[in-house]
């Protein structure tokens, strides 16, 4: 069942495991868009969505979950990268859990990955033209956190965490053409960003980035003002949201598994109980 929209997808760390609920009971469903844009945990989940993978997203993201090569503190120390970027990006896709690339490639759907350039502060989006053979690389780099992640050089920029510029990049997917859209978010309803107290951290971890120091400080300010732009575009009827409907207890860098699972199976439940909004917004 192909739905003529976008389908925008927000970031979040480990809670990125709602949006992987929401994509499994899609695949079940065959629910298809052609169009999907993702930052950080939103984009890697929709790999494996768009590769047709049913059930790869929680075997990778919950099944791995306790294994300290995917997500620990030792790792920082080691190699000052709380999430395993090697772990992750390469040793699973490519040797444990083998990522079907010629599907995805196959695959007619645009996919866009959202990321931060470090010297700008601004959003750099990479499509499947512009990544290529590095869809992976270019999701690692939107995945990268700033000060757990090591910034990340791809297509001659220094690159951070998608959802630094761009948390929910809705308005780059209505650019892109699409005038309707399906939207999965990883907070509650009511949800809204506070300023950062670690402004001083920012310009002590990252003096050379000014840009990146300007958009941190502004983070705040452009999730809820998205927030608000998602609530009046969805009274419209242009949006149609799907999000965590019980309160969340899973913090982006959570480790256990039963709250994993039970995220996970929320945003399957979420997805099906929205089925029939989807199907009647659609038409």
């Amino acid at each position: 069942m192909a739905i003529d929209a976008g389908l925008v997808l927000e970031g979040g760390g480990m809670r990125g495991v709602y949006t992987a609920g929401v994509l499994e009971y899609f695949l079940e469903q065959g629910i298809n868009f052609p169009y999907v844009i993702g930052v950080s945990a939103g984009a890697a989940m929709a790999a494996s969505y768009l590769s047709k993978q049913k059930g790869r997203n929680k075997k990778v993201n919950i099944g791995f979950i306790t294994d300290p090569r995917y997500i620990s503190w030792q790792n920082f120390i080691k190699t000052r990268q709380a999430f395993g970027m090697d772990f992750i990006f390469d040793e699973i896709p490519n040797k444990i859990v083998p990522y079907y690339y010629e599907e995805f490639y196959k695959n007619e759907a645009e996919f866009v990955v959202g990321t931060t350039d470090c010297l700008t502060g601004e959003a750099v989006y990479f499509s499947k033209e512009d990544y290529g053979q590095d869809m992976l690389k270019a999701i690692r780099a939107s995945s990268s956190l700033p000060f757990l992640s090591p910034e990340i050089h791809f297509k001659n920029k220094l690159l951070l965490d998608g959802g630094i510029s761009d948390p929910i990049p809705i308005k780059k997917s209505i650019q892109d053409g699409n005038k309707k859209n399906v939207v999965v978010l990883t907070r509650n309803e009511g949800y809204l960003k506070k300023p950062s107290k670690f402004q001083f951290l920012i310009k002590r971890k990252y003096p050379q980035y000014s840009g990146l120091q300007t958009a941190l400080a502004k983070r705040y300010q452009v999730y809820n003002d998205t927030i608000s732009y998602l609530t009046e575009e969805e009274k419209k009827g242009n949006v149609l949201i799907i999000r965590p409907t019980d309160p969340l207890k899973v913090g982006r860098m959570e480790r256990n598994p039963a709250k994993l699972e039970k995220l996970y199976n929320q945003g399957y439940e979420d997805a099906r109980k929205a089925k029939g909004r989807l199907l009647a917004w659609e038409y």
